[in-house]
């Protein structure tokens, strides 16, 4: 890459991490076609653009940050011609909510191409002030593919299915490839991939403030999370493969781990084996006892319930496996409440509330 006009001016560290994100890319392709031989490879730039758009990353040792100014001083590489300078110096804006006045320490400086122009990305060290969460109970959560979160909480079940995502997805599918160029991807298509990657961030930031935010109501302190050990390892077919490797389950658990941590909520990642099919209520594992997609009929206790809360109690279960001796069995596993994403405020309400 040093050879090469468009990135002498490089610093060196900004070269490498260019080429790892490379290679992390065509690594993540070819874990792809093993399960998927028609997974499609990394995406190019247009032929022809000699202006190279790839995110450029700048360590610690290739940046100097001027918090008082709201200035950054970015390093470039040492083969340059005298009458031109070795740094870039960059004057930024924040959004409102934002202060880096207040950042321990700025790790690294990203200068990504938005479609329209850079924009520069601070990856920041920062403290964060944590709660002691208010009571001792347990939390399990199933996260799914179709529901993506189901959790059961010490008095309840709640359901928040993945429509939104789902309609997201189709609209904005079929919104790039009507606007897909004759040899490459338009502007407007680029556009419509990013507009999906947004919306699809914000629902999983959304959905697991939801859920953190209902624990530290209803004094849970610690949640059990399903983790899926090694599914992607496996050969579910082409329909259902596709279907894993978009599963954004290892995603979700980051985000409520880390916002559990400022809520005083203690997340752990539990192995989730078997808890589809076991007894909630008597601990049967009888393959046959989940009917179907979402029912669950035990052939021992004769339990009724939904398939995921089910899983989601096991997963309660899993940290404190007699919570208070109550019985669970047909109430809360049986009717769970479902919460659906509302488009009009951009939060999760019950069933009844959503603006249809």
């Amino acid at each position: 890459m040093k050879n090469q006009l468009c990135w002498k001016d490089l610093n060196a560290q900004s070269s490498q991490k260019v080429i790892e994100e490379l290679s992390d890319a065509f690594q993540s392709w070819f874990d792809l076609r093993q399960n998927d031989p028609e997974a499609n490879p990394s995406g190019y730039r247009k032929h022809g653009d000699t202006r190279p758009r790839s995110t450029v990353t700048f360590k610690a040792d290739g940046l100097k940050h001027d918090r008082e100014n709201n200035r950054v001083r970015l390093s470039k590489g040492s083969n340059l011609k005298e009458s031109r300078p070795d740094f870039i110096l960059c004057d930024y804006q924040t959004h409102p909510d934002v202060d880096l006045t207040e950042v321990n320490k700025v790790q690294n400086v990203r200068a990504v191409w938005n479609g329209d122009e850079w924009e520069l990305h601070f990856v920041c060290k920062v403290e964060l002030e944590t709660n002691d969460s208010a009571g001792g109970e347990v939390a399990g959560i199933d996260l799914g593919i179709k529901n993506l979160a189901t959790v059961a909480f010490p008095d309840q079940c709640v359901r928040y299915p993945g429509n939104s995502l789902k309609q997201d997805k189709h609209y904005f599918t079929q919104a790039e490839y009507d606007k897909e160029g004759e040899n490459s991807p338009s502007e407007k298509s680029m556009w419509a991939r990013r507009k999906h990657a947004d919306r699809v961030t914000n629902f999983y930031h959304v959905l697991t403030d939801t859920v953190i935010t209902e624990c530290v109501e209803r004094g849970v302190s610690t949640l059990a999370v399903s983790w899926p050990e090694d599914v992607r390892e496996s050969d579910w077919g082409k329909t259902d493969n596709k279907k894993l490797h978009s599963w954004a389950f290892d995603r979700l658990y980051q985000y409520l781990e880390y916002k559990g941590e400022t809520h005083g909520v203690e997340v752990l990642k539990e192995n989730e084996w078997n808890t589809s099919k076991t007894c909630s209520g008597c601990g049967d594992d009888t393959k046959s006892n989940r009917v179907g997609r979402g029912l669950y009929v035990c052939s021992s206790c004769e339990l009724v319930g939904n398939a995921d809360c089910n899983g989601a109690e096991n997963m309660r279960q899993k940290i404190t496996p007699s919570p208070h001796g109550e019985d669970r069995s047909n109430g809360c596993v049986a009717q769970p409440s479902v919460h659906r994403f509302d488009r009009e405020s951009g939060m999760f309400r019950t069933r009844e509330q959503v603006v249809s």
